[in-house]
């Protein structure tokens, strides 16, 4: 099964039949410690409105929750500082 993908990650499509360049002497990373990881990029089908509505929904209540958080942190310091 497809998980939906963040919308910070950026999907780039991969032929199978190119062959990806390799790494060259002059191209090393900096760090000795540094990994490359090649990832292969999956195709996610759109969604359907009833997912846009529900990711919608739940994207809303996400930011509801981070308010509230908000507003408890500044609460809580408030009554912190008075004391």
């Amino acid at each position: 099964m497809n998980q939906p993908t963040s919308k910070r990650k950026r999907l780039t499509p991969t032929t199978p039949d190119k062959p990806k360049p390799a790494l060259k002497p002059a191209q090393e990373p900096e760090n000795p410690n540094a990994v490359t990881v090649d990832v292969e990029a999956v195709k996610v089908p759109e969604m359907t409105e009833e997912e846009q509505s529900d990711r919608l929904n739940l994207e809303r209540k996400v930011e509801s929750a981070f308010v509230e958080a908000g507003k408890a942190l500044t609460l809580g310091r408030s009554h912190h500082v008075n004391k």
